[in-house]
């Protein structure tokens, strides 16, 4: 979560100095759609990463299938 936090105040004076440039617009808008949307989908998969953590401790997921599932999830993550 934190790297997620870190990638994007970093990204950020991109977008706006890419809002004062008449040829970087669109690329650095396009930049900054993809991060954004890197960082959703890297939020999602924490949370995913959390829910199935709760339910293994709650008994209600097998070692085997909370390590199946974590092992999925780190697989597409895209920040490890």
């Amino acid at each position: 979560m934190n790297r997620i936090i870190f990638t994007m105040i970093l990204l950020a004076p991109l977008a706006v100095a890419g809002c004062s440039s008449k040829a970087g617009t669109a690329s650095l808008g396009a930049l900054g759609g993809a991060a954004a949307g890197g960082g959703v989908y890297e939020y999602r998969l924490n949370s995913e990463m959390d829910r199935i953590e709760s339910e293994y401790k709650a008994g209600r997921m097998d070692k085997k299938e909370y390590e199946a599932r974590k092992d999925q999830i780190r697989r597409v993550q895209i920040i490890k």
